[in-house]
């Protein structure tokens, strides 16, 4: 039996960690292995999806509560993956095959566990959607490639070559699956000889040697709901690898965020650097700074700004839950690198009368 991972330890934070200390550590750890930063290493790879499952399960009020019943209940208890209900745990009380969807695996561990876990229906697929910045920020609709099995075009799926005589399985007697186990703990599976199918035919079709399915990549358009971030999951229902019984699993789509050039995003607020010149910081001006709706907005820049000032534009910022960040705009003072002799005379004079030392 597997163990069930102790999301607490993958991010390296107390049970007890705040929200705001979980998004911090989340995100310094995405950055160090994500895998743009890692192009070679596998490993960090598995480690990103391993911090983005643990984050997706945490920053949420609902799945944290849920899954902190689960850590009552024994599921990491010794160190094993097995839960150990309560004995005075009534039915009805808490339903373990149900109680953990959602978890990127661990209700299909526990409906396992329990004998619950429909045999016919597959594992999701896991695949990551590079979604831009201003998406991400907005909503909308990124495509994405999915690798799937299909039914096998020459024999429908019963892996039959055309005229092969069909058969009953004699492993699972027709049946389509085999358990595994004993009482409580009976493990249900699709049959390995068949593959779930109850038939086997005596000579296999020549396009899918036998499967039933072959391979195709098939390209699908995931909704992205505003505000999302890096190591957001979204589970498309059915329509996933498709199972024995003609039943198809899920795909989880993993988020990740494409940085923008000139907006940067801390929490429901969004950052930005405009340049000026010394003349329009020293002597004032009005500047128009683009929004993440596409609009521009006349920022009014007084006299004497000061290099690093920082503007704040009042509900450009992110949405989410009915709040709105703002927008804040860093000033850049840029100089020029050269003057022509008549401009360094005039910056002189203006030195001498203003006190200035050169």
């Amino acid at each position: 039996m597997p163990a069930v991972t102790d999301y607490y330890r993958v991010l390296g934070v107390s049970e007890k960690a705040e929200p705001d200390e979980i998004k911090r550590v989340y995100r310094r750890l995405a950055k160090q292995y994500h895998p743009d930063t890692n192009p070679d290493d596998p490993a960090a790879a598995e480690r990103f999806k391993e911090i983005s499952e643990a984050h997706s399960v945490l920053s949420d009020p609902d799945k944290r509560k849920q899954y902190d019943m689960m850590r009552k209940y024994g599921a990491f208890a010794a160190g094993r993956g097995r839960p150990r209900p309560d004995p005075q745990q009534r039915q009805g009380d808490f339903d373990f095959t149900r109680g953990f969807e959602g978890f990127g695996g661990l209700g299909d561990l526990f409906s396992s566990i329990f004998g619950r876990r429909r045999p016919d229906v597959p594992e999701p697929i896991e695949v990551t959607a590079s979604v831009p910045f201003r998406v991400a920020i907005r909503g909308g609709k990124v495509p994405v490639t999915v690798r799937l099995s299909e039914a096998c075009p020459t024999c429908g799926g019963s892996g039959g070559a055309p005229g092969a005589k069909v058969s009953t399985c004699q492993e699972c007697r027709g049946r389509g699956e085999v358990t595994f186990g004993q009482g409580a703990f009976s493990v249900t599976r699709p049959c390995p000889v068949c593959r779930g199918r109850g038939r086997v035919a005596s000579e296999a079709c020549p396009r899918c040697a036998g499967q039933g399915e072959v391979t195709v990549d098939r390209r699908i358009m995931v909704t992205v709901a505003p505000a999302a971030e890096t190591g957001t999951r979204v589970r498309i229902k059915g329509e996933g690898q498709l199972g024995p019984g003609g039943a198809k699993g899920d795909i989880i789509v993993n988020f990740n965020v494409e940085p923008d050039s000139f907006l940067r995003r801390e929490g429901l607020d969004l950052h930005c650097k405009v340049p000026i010149n010394l003349a329009q910081a020293l002597l004032g001006t009005k500047i128009r700074v683009r929004t993440i709706g596409g609009s521009r907005v006349v920022l009014k820049i007084p006299p004497g700004t000061q290099p690093g000032r920082k503007f704040r534009i009042k509900g450009h910022g992110v949405e989410r839950n009915g709040r709105r960040g703002d927008q804040l705009v860093e000033v850049e003072v840029r100089l020029p690198e050269q003057l022509s002799p008549e401009q360094q005379d005039l910056l002189r004079r203006f030195a001498d009368g203003a006190g200035l030392k050169y």
